[in-house]
């Protein structure tokens, strides 16, 4: 098993048009696959919902999307799945010229006597109200199935497109399911222009990564995958980034051996908390025990130094004195969580940077104290959108459109990892990794996530520092992108409303489960 594969879409109808002319794959063979397992997969999602034979109404734009769609609902009509169908066309295939797969789906859908109406051109874009009764007759159906624009989209979409996905937002009813991708959805897209609130989305490989960007993201719903149609191979060559998942991720940290004692599993030193911060000081330290830290000494201020060490269980918590000689030699290190932006942290900052061999963890205030910084290849940021705007200078809303071009930038010019946070975390390397985790998951929405990553990076990097004894081993975007898939399997085991301690819990038996060597 291994991770998918994400490509933008202009790579994917690059990738399109070689699978014909240098594959052999024909396009209407394409188009037939896409639609029999795109079927298939609407059924397994929702059992329920087929099990009454819904009513169905196929919006088709008139490319291979609207094609893919008209497929769809084919397979779906021959296998009796489905109740009545309504074709709502853009415009009116050609049926007398050369054939293309729309013309062709269209053709057989038409001699199945499946009723079509087409749109009108002549209505302006801001006067909807022509369309009152079709909205009306809209709600009569259980699904909409949204084939207006796809991969090969290049900009915002107007005029009848637009009025068509108005109408489909508007629809109370039936629910909501994008073909590929939500009509409006492109590379360029940003949260100014019109697309398609799906419920869930039939994401054809290879998956596209404009689906997963943090602004678009919330638009595609349930992400449901139809695999199969291309091959590996040639997936592959157009991969631009990878979908990540915890089953998969794991694999990549070693198990811990029977003879494991608390230094060969990793010596884990965190400078974290202050006044009114102690938690997130409490939280990172719990987050690098629960990866499998084997020692985790949390160095605070003084004047919360009897605060944290009276309630932080097997954590060593001691003053952050730099006079205080210690007989512990970190195998990473992680600074700020809840730390402040006062001037007096730079000492501590700049001799974690200067210990170049240890592997170095930076979040909140030390981002931002660190702004002016080059790295060595061995160090993770861990901003979120507000921080990371303040460390590159790109604006918030923009990061959150197209991150991946700003991400990977700034990551070869620090010479470090940045593990981007949101509901859809983002990792980039100096060389051009990229990898995506599909978090989506609101347990997270809460205080103290954030530093609670940060420690299992921290605990994850100490692991891996340790099990080569000179730093070798250590790859710090294998790193972020285990901590990161961790987090989001951890709080998806939660039940309810739920703590970061008992997403770290959780985070500790998954962690367990994966590299205790039982």
């Amino acid at each position: 098993m291994s991770n998918k594969k994400l490509v933008s879409a202009k790579a994917a109808a690059q990738l399109d048009k070689e699978a014909s002319t240098s594959w052999g794959l024909n396009v209407f063979a394409l188009v037939e696959a896409v639609g029999r397992t795109g079927a298939s997969r609407l059924v397994h999602a929702f059992p329920a919902l087929f099990q009454k034979k819904p009513k169905i109404a196929v919006f088709a734009g008139s490319g291979n999307n609207g094609a893919d769609a008209m497929s769809m609902v084919r397979s779906l009509i021959l296998r009796g799945k489905v109740k009545d169908a309504l074709l709502i066309l853009k415009k009116t295939p050609d049926v007398s010229g050369p054939q293309t797969p729309h013309s062709q789906a269209f053709l057989s859908l038409a001699k199945m006597n499946v009723p079509f109406l087409v749109w009108d051109s002549a209505l302006p874009s801001s006067q909807f109200s022509k369309y009152k009764e079709k909205r009306e007759k809209l709600e009569t159906f259980d699904i909409i199935l949204d084939g207006i624009t796809g991969a090969g989209l290049e900009g915002e979409i107007k005029n009848q497109a637009a009025e068509m996905v108005h109408v489909i937002n508007e629809a109370q009813r039936a629910r909501k399911i994008s073909v590929d991708m939500p009509s409006g959805n492109f590379d360029g897209w940003n949260n100014t222009m019109p697309i398609v609130k799906a419920d869930a989305t039939l994401a054809i490989e290879p998956l596209k990564l404009c689906l997963y960007t943090p602004a678009a993201r919330p638009f595609a719903g349930k992400i449901i995958s139809v695999d199969g149609i291309f091959p590996q191979a040639l997936i592959d060559a157009y991969a631009e980034a990878e979908l990540l998942d915890w089953k998969t991720e794991k694999r990549e940290i070693p198990v811990i051996q029977p003879n494991a004692y608390k230094y060969s599993r990793g010596v884990v030193e965190i400078h974290a908390g202050s006044i009114g911060a102690t938690g997130a000081a409490r939280i990172a330290a719990r987050g690098a025990e629960a990866s499998g830290a084997g020692l985790v000494r949390l160095l605070v201020d003084e004047d919360i130094y009897p605060i944290v060490a009276s309630s932080s269980g097997g954590v060593m918590v001691a003053p952050d004195i730099p006079s205080v000689e210690t007989r512990f030699s970190p195998d990473a290190a992680l600074l700020g969580p809840g730390w402040g932006r006062d001037p007096t942290r730079l000492p501590a900052l700049r001799k974690a940077i200067e210990q170049q061999d240890v592997p170095l963890i930076l979040d909140a205030d030390a981002i931002c104290l660190a702004k002016d910084v080059a790295y060595n290849g061995k160090t993770i940021l861990t901003p979120h959108a507000g921080e990371f705007s303040a460390f590159s200078g790109a604006p918030k809303d923009e990061i959150l459109a197209n991150p991946i071009p700003i991400l990977k930038k700034t990551a070869h010019e620090k010479k470090a990892v940045i593990l981007f946070k949101s509901h859809v975390m983002i990792i980039a390397d100096e060389d051009g990794r990229v990898g995506v985790v599909d978090g989506m998951t609101p347990v997270l929405g809460s205080g103290g996530s954030g530093d609670l990553l940060a420690g299992l990076c921290a605990g994850i990097a100490g692991r891996m520092h340790k099990t080569d004894n000179g730093g070798g081993a250590f790859d710090a975007y294998t790193c972020a992108c285990v901590a990161a898939t961790l987090l989001i399997a951890a709080a998806k085991n939660a039940c309810g409303f739920a703590d970061p301690f008992v997403i770290a819990d959780n985070a500790a038996q998954l962690a367990a489960d994966a590299w205790l060597g039982q």
